[in-house]
């Protein structure tokens, strides 16, 4: 057995864990068929030496009879701030044969108390103007300096550092890390995330100089007046950009030393004269100062900062993968509908930046304008990417000084010669730029696409023969990631808001595709941050105050709890966050004493408007159960009793009010209401038949087409298949006609629209809620699917389908035990089949009925790790760890 990706709070070589029992894991592999782990042994030292010589001086857990590999809890000595930790792992199999020691990794924790930072908040002491016009005004981003000298050979070192706005570090003139847009969004009165960076190669022998550059990030908003009304500013703590920091050096001799924020830095105005999240930078380059975060520069004229109130929330290392460039890419034309009007097209649609080389004469004032959409003069219509819906087109501003028109742009004022300009506190989402005020026309190679996003590692793959469905898969993961910068939204540009329901309906199709392991939790903790006075649970976290949507959005924060449960073993979010969840449930259960939902928002973007109760109420009925899960898995049996007969209560009460047992039609019987009843297991099982029968006659009504929104696709396309209609979404999903994926295709699109209709103005052109496709890919042609009782994917589904049109399909997901892998091609009237279960899961591999199954050449039920299972009119076989050559005669 061979031991590999060790983790620590599932990541791997972690700085800055602050809880003090960090949770360790591990992944096997094995030749092995059925290959197990009966028993574990983790070490964990100082120093590297120490675990070398096998002396886990930190912890020593001994043999542990346990298959666990998962969520194992650090039991050792007490840690310290900054203390490294090392450990190694062996484990023991079915034979009780123990393996060769693993490689070894490390930890590192964060600062563990907030003395420990021995450090004050300092900003400019800018003070907020009064009236809103003023906001509108240059405001410079200032820069920090803090020079310093080192007193001999160093060791190592840290910075730890963090803001309420958006910070740039830098050490000696050189960034600090790759991080962009730090530190993700939270609510500061709540919680504040800081980042550790490794700084030890990037300090001199002798002089140095640390510095900070400060933007306003989601904490100094515009008061800009979204949809005519919603002023951030009035729904966020907000306040003056201000940072914090420590930067620990540890000596060759043993010594340490700290250089802190405090009242000692010195700050003046840089070159970016405004930023905001929206509307984007002006940057005067002019005004740009050589050498500001060097040492040896002449800072007499800068001025001392001032020191502020640290923020209500604690200092937490930032538990989510950071915001960075995650890939290049280069344009693919560029045009001049007008004089000096130049449209560069990036032939993508993407989050993030672009970066400009200029070589032009000083003071050159360029615009960059940027938008999802061309008019049809080859023009840029950036209509569907402004924030808000501001748009007055008479030009009339509805705050002075704000624009009319709240499109992305970014204002560059050249310093003269060659010239880089590359945003650092705004970021886009677009696929064309318009570029004016060059005196020439630019080239393809002066402008790079930085595509952003919240660095979560790819651990899915779906490629297959069809290559309209690989491109709709593709369409989805360049949407998934516009969409991940430290919040999951709904849309990239126009509001950038952490919407429940998106979450709900996508986030198997996000963890199938992406290790979302840190990023849910954190995003569940925002709900929690965000929870009204009496408990009530918002529609977006973090809360922007919006207050409509109800139970379908927010029972984002039960979900995400069941989820990260079933993907990662992630208990411990459960013991955190179960008592708000309670809280929530409870609220809305006072609420509705019928057991029947009438409010709130459901099927968003339905082609065919549903009532309110026959949506919301399953929802609420499947919350129940969520709560019901949730307590059962923490031992709290009554509890889990309890809402498991609510939530026969609630289903009863929609039979009664809600559903026609004589036709089988729920609600208006319309494709949403109907999904929404099977999914959601509100019928009796013999009333599924006539409701399905319901379904299809209303998908024949509109030729083969979805009619369905936001819930009601998700639902659709798995209860269907699981009903035995895989060939009735398959012909769905191909289509090319309004409305479907392969309609957005066939208008240019390459991420997912808010609207099945094609929008010139209104509705976002990257919005992932339709993504829930890409489930079903990975679920019904590759077959792979966690089981509805798996803890951290320990039980896998394997249901590939082989529909008609497809001719072989790849699939994988690296799972938190490893990779699962289901490969299949046709050849001739046979399927090839090869699979692998990772050790640490089993599996139920589900097929049609054949004429034969053989693996590796034998029966299929004789072979080893094969176990034929009972099954009415298909084949259902439990497979143990290890890899398996199926070859199915249909």
């Amino acid at each position: 057995m061979d031991i590999t990706r060790l983790h620590c709070e599932y990541r791997e070589q972690p700085l800055g864990i602050d809880h003090p029992q960090p949770r360790l894991g591990w992944e096997m592999a094995s030749d092995v068929r059925g290959a197990k782990q009966t028993a574990y042994r983790v070490l964990v030292a100082s120093t590297a030496e120490a675990l070398q010589d096998n002396k886990g001086d930190l912890w020593d857990s001994g043999k542990v009879v346990s298959s666990q590999s998962v969520g194992v809890v650090y039991a050792g000595a007490s840690l310290a701030s900054g203390q490294r930790c090392f450990w190694k792992v062996m484990v023991w199999d079915n034979e009780d044969t123990a393996s060769e020691w693993s490689a070894p990794a490390c930890w590192e924790m964060g600062l563990l108390k907030a003395s420990d930072w021995q450090a004050e908040w300092i900003g400019d002491g800018k003070p907020i103007p009064e009236k809103d016009e003023d906001f509108f005004e240059d405001d410079p981003a200032p820069l920090f300096r803090k020079p310093f000298k080192l007193s001999g050979p160093v060791k190592s070192s840290r910075l730890y550092i963090s803001a309420l706005g958006y910070y740039r570090a830098s050490l000696n003139g050189e960034v600090v890390g790759d991080h962009q847009l730090d530190p993700l969004w939270t609510l500061p009165h709540k919680r504040v995330f800081y980042s550790v960076y490794d700084v030890t190669e990037q300090l001199s022998p002798e002089a140095n100089c640390l510095g900070v550059e400060l933007g306003n990030g989601w904490y100094n908003p515009l008061p800009l007046r979204l949809w005519g009304r919603r002023n951030l500013r009035e729904h966020l703590p907000v306040g003056r950009p201000q940072f914090i920091a420590r930067l620990m050096i540890e000596y060759a001799d043993g010594s340490k030393e700290t250089i802190v924020s405090d009242a000692s830095w010195k700050f003046t105005q840089g070159p970016i004269l405004r930023n905001n999240i929206y509307l984007g930078e002006k940057v005067d380059a002019r005004k740009d100062i050589p050498g500001w975060n060097e040492p040896g520069l002449d800072d007499s004229g800068w001025s001392a900062v001032k020191t502020g109130a640290a923020p209500d929330g604690a200092l937490t290392a930032q538990p989510s993968a950071a915001i960075k460039v995650t890939k290049k890419l280069r344009p693919v034309a560029i045009t001049e509908p007008a004089d000096g009007v130049y449209i560069v097209d990036m032939g993508q649609n993407f989050g993030g930046w672009a970066s400009f080389d200029f070589n032009v004469p000083a003071g050159t004032q360029i615009k960059m304008r940027y938008g999802e959409l061309l008019n049809e003069d080859g023009t840029l219509n950036p209509m569907t990417s402004v924030c808000g819906q501001i748009k007055n087109r008479a030009g009339k501003p509805q705050v002075p000084g704000a624009p009319p028109i709240a499109w992305q742009e970014d204002n560059y004022i050249a310093r003269g010669g060659d010239d880089t300009y590359t945003p650092k506190f705004t970021f886009h989402a677009f696929r064309y730029i318009e570029l004016t005020g060059l005196p020439s026309r630019p080239s393809l190679d002066s402008i790079e696409g930085l595509r952003m996003n919240s660095d979560v590692e790819p651990v899915g793959t779906f490629v297959c023969s069809n290559d309209l469905l690989s491109r709709i898969q593709e369409m989805c993961q360049w949407t998934f990631l516009s969409n991940l910068f430290g919040v999951q939204s709904d849309c990239p540009h126009r509001e950038r808001f952490g919407y429940g329901g998106d979450l709900v309906t996508t986030s198997d199709a996000f963890m199938l595709n992406y290790d979302m392991s840190g990023f849910y939790p954190k995003a569940t903790r925002d709900w929690a941050d965000s929870a009204l006075p009496d408990g009530m649970l918002t529609d977006t976290a973090p809360s922007v105050g919006i207050q409509y949507c109800g139970v379908g959005w927010a029972m984002a924060h039960p979900h995400l709890q069941t989820q990260l449960y079933r993907y990662y073993g992630d208990r411990r979010i459960i013991e955190e966050q179960y008592a708000v969840s309670k809280r929530w449930f409870e609220l809305v259960r006072s609420q509705a004493p019928d057991h029947i939902i009438r409010g709130g928002l459901h099927d968003h973007e339905t082609l065919q408007r549903e009532k309110t109760p026959p949506m919301v109420t399953p929802l609420y009925c499947e919350s129940a159960r969520m709560l019901s899960k949730m307590a059962s898995v923490l031992g709290k049996a009554d509890e889990a009793k309890e809402y498991a007969r609510l939530a026969e209560d609630i289903k009863a009460s929609y039979l009664g009010n809600l559903f026609d047992v004589e036709t089988g039609v729920a609600g208006s019987g319309f494709q949403n209401s109907q999904s929404f009843a099977l999914y959601l297991d509100m019928l009796p099982e013999g009333d599924r038949a006539k409701a399905l029968s319901h379904l299809l006659k209303d998908i024949e009504k509109h030729n083969g087409h979805l009619s369905t929104g936001i819930f009601g696709t998700r639902f659709m396309l798995d209860v269907l298949s699981r009903e035995g209609e895989v060939e009735t979404v398959n012909a769905m999903v191909n289509k090319r006609d309004f409305p479907g994926w392969g309609h957005m295709l066939e208008n240019d699109a390459t991420t997912l629209w808010e609207h099945w209709e094609f929008s010139d103005n209104t509705f976002s052109h990257n919005h992932p809620m339709f993504g829930s496709v890409s489930q079903w890919f990975f679920n019904w042609l590759g077959g792979i699917e966690p089981a509805a009782d798996a803890v951290g994917f320990d039980h896998i589904e394997l249901h590939p389908r082989f529909v008609e049109g497809l001719d072989w399909v790849k699939c994988s997901h690296r799972s938190i035990h490893g990779p699962v892998v289901c490969d299949w091609k046709r050849v001739g009237d046979t399927v090839q089949l090869t699979l692998r279960v990772p050790v640490g899961s089993t599996a139920e591999l589900h097929l049609p009925a054949a004429t034969s199954i053989t693996e590796n050449d034998h029966p299929a039920a004789e072979s080893t790790g094969v176990n034929q299972l009972p099954a009415k009119g298909r084949v259902k076989l439990q497979l143990e760890s290890g890899s398996y050559s199926f070859e199915v005669q249909l």
